[in-house]
């Protein structure tokens, strides 16, 4: 029978999850560490599966109305001269009804979809997880408010989960480390892109600038190859100290790029890494996203991942009466192939962000400057979307029935 549910991380996934488990009739709380909604973040790509997940939870129209839009991608030397400049669809390998938006956009839609049928607490995080004594449920108690009783427990809080933290141990038994480092910021449009994006690539050094539909902001990407770096994750000048060295000297608008990452409001900063556990769930705690089977930006794909794997959750779940033990054995089983494809696609994705050389790099500049006129061009974009299409649709759906609308009673909610 339907319960109560805590789901810790309001971004996309806990969200998600949140929608469709107040669809069963789960009486939903979210928790969320930072103040109010996180709105920053970089472009992130809806493909296959998940574009059919987000149809079915009724906001691909919002997404589309939310759309990038972009429309071409370019690499440039070291004095902004473009080398070759390519559709945007190449860059981003979509087909269809893919689609792409800003990842602050998408928790803005998932969040105004949910926010008057789920509680949400902003401004705390969970700080222990009992199992209580008849095994019925897990008694929890938060940084800040009062401890509380949940039939069920959702880890959808990222990389870094504290949820996995708690219920499975440290983090670095889990993280496999993929060789690049990566951070992203908003900042000053000063070179008046319209939808389109810029790339500078140095030995085992990329950056980006990007502008999308509708902000008069620009987006930096920088990106780096380095072993696993000891930081905390949390400390932002220890983020902005090892950008500083690792671009040190770097050309094309790096500085002005590093200047404006200083006084972003929303820097983000971290390596690219791979979750991976034998195992979800532990009793009446389970993990969704990132926090479970993160692929890294690398892949293309966290997002997608994020929204089916909140999908076949809430139905695995409203499908075994809401016993965790068989919900959660079916949601591995359905899930763990997909996973696999998108983990391989993220090692490969991950080694070709960054070229070792500037041989190499010439050579990327020839073979791109080349494309647009070779007669075998459709073809070269045909296999590059393959390979990412080939991830996006590594999962056949479920079809779990047509959700009611929830019956449990309604909590009070913070806005």
């Amino acid at each position: 029978m339907p319960g109560t549910v805590l789901i810790s991380g309001a971004s996309v996934a806990g969200p998600a999850l949140a929608h469709w488990l107040h669809r069963y009739g789960f009486s939903v709380t979210v928790v969320e560490r930072a103040p109010a909604l996180r709105t920053g973040g970089y472009k992130v790509d809806i493909r296959g599966a998940a574009v059919e997940v987000a149809d079915r939870m009724g906001i691909l129209e919002d997404i589309q109305r939310a759309s990038t839009d972009m429309r071409n991608g370019a690499y440039v030397k070291d004095d902004g001269t473009r080398v070759a400049t390519l559709p945007a669809a190449i860059f981003g390998a979509r087909t269809g009804r893919d689609d792409e938006i800003m990842r602050g956009d998408l928790a803005r839609i998932l969040y105004e979809r949910t926010r008057t049928d789920v509680e949400y607490v902003f401004g705390d995080s969970i700080a222990s997880l009992t199992p209580t004594a008849d095994g019925s449920g897990v008694e929890v108690t938060f940084e800040r408010g009062a401890p509380r009783r949940f039939d069920l427990v959702v880890g959808a809080d990222g990389l870094h989960s504290t949820v996995r933290r708690l219920a499975f141990g440290p983090e670095e038994q889990f993280l496999r480390h993929l060789g690049t480092y990566l951070s992203a910021f908003s900042m000053p449009n000063e070179l008046g892109l319209d939808r389109e994006e810029l790339y500078y690539a140095e030995p085992g050094r990329l950056v980006c600038a990007y502008s999308s539909a509708g902000d008069p902001a620009a987006k930096g990407l920088l990106a780096f190859r380095s072993p696993r770096l000891s930081y905390d994750h949390r400390d932002r000048a220890q983020q902005l100290a090892l950008l500083e060295t690792a671009f040190a000297g770097a050309g094309w608008r790096t500085a002005r790029m590093l200047e404006a990452a200083r006084s972003a409001p929303d820097l983000y900063f971290d390596g690219l890494h791979l979750v991976e556990m034998d195992r979800w769930s532990r009793g009446r705690v389970v993990l969704l996203g990132d926090a479970a089977h993160c692929a890294s930006p690398a892949s293309g794909q966290g997002t997608g991942m994020a929204l089916v794997g909140a999908y076949v959750l809430a139905g695995e779940l409203a499908a075994a009466g809401g016993a965790p033990e068989v919900a959660f054995a079916r949601y591995e089983e359905e899930m763990r192939g997909y996973v696999a494809v998108n983990h391989e696609l993220a090692r490969k994705f991950a080694r070709e962000m960054t070229v070792d050389s500037r041989w190499g790099i010439r050579l990327r500049h020839l073979m791109l400057r080349m494309l647009p006129h070779m007669p075998w061009k459709n073809a070269v974009a045909k296999k590059i979307a393959e390979d990412v299409q080939r991830g996006a649709r590594a999962i056949t759906l479920k079809d779990y029935g047509r959700p009611v609308a929830a019956t449990a009673v309604r909590t009070p909610h913070a806005a």
